[in-house]
C-alpha cells in the first residue's frame, strides 16, 4: 500500500458509513432498536477511521511535498463541471466541520438514554452526517476517477 492508495481506502470507507447510516435509518424507522444502535455504532466507528485515514493522508502528503508544499489535490474538470465541483465541496468541507461535534453528542444522547433529545437532534444530523458521508465518496470520483488533474 502506497500513500496513493490512500483517498481510494477512505472512499470506500465513506460508502461503507453510507451503507450503515442507511441501514440504521431503516432499522429505526422499522423500529428494530438494537440493529439501529447496532449500526449507527458502526458507522460512526467507520467514519472515524476514515477521519484517521485523510488526517493521515493530508500529514504524508505534506511530508512528502516538503517545506511550503502543497497538499491539496488539483481538480482536472472545466466549465459548469468545476463549479458544481466546487460548491459541492464547500459544502461538503463546513458540514464535515459541523458534523464532528454533531454526530459524537447525538450519540451522547443516545448512550445516557436521553432518547426524546436524541431523536431531536437526529432529525437534523442524520440528513447533514448522510450528505457529507455521500459528497466525500463523490468528492474522490471527481478528483480521482472522473476528472483528475493532469500533472
Amino acid at each position: 500500500m502506497t500513500i496513493n492508495d490512500i483517498p481510494a481506502l477512505n472512499a470506500g470507507l465513506n460508502a461503507l458509513a453510507t451503507v450503515l447510516i442507511t441501514a440504521g435509518f431503516i432499522c429505526i424507522k422499522t423500529r428494530r432498536k438494537l440493529a439501529h444502535r447496532a449500526c449507527m455504532l458502526a458507522a460512526g466507528v467507520v467514519s472515524a477511521v476514515f477521519l484517521v485515514g485523510y488526517l493521515g493522508h493530508k500529514i504524508l502528503k505534506g511530508l512528502a511535498a516538503g517545506p511550503g508544499g502543497a497538499v491539496h489535490t488539483q481538480f482536472g474538470g472545466e466549465g459548469a463541471i468545476r463549479t458544481i465541483y466546487y460548491v459541492m465541496l464547500i459544502s461538503h468541507i463546513f458540514l464535515a466541520i459541523g458534523i464532528a461535534y454533531l454526530v459524537p453528542k447525538t450519540f451522547a444522547l443516545a448512550l445516557k438514554g436521553d432518547f426524546e433529545r436524541h431523536r431531536r437532534w437526529a432529525r437534523v444530523v442524520f440528513p447533514i452526517w448522510y450528505y457529507v458521508s455521500v459528497t466525500g465518496v463523490l468528492v474522490y470520483f471527481f478528483l480521482y476517477q472522473w476528472w483528475p488533474a493532469t500533472p
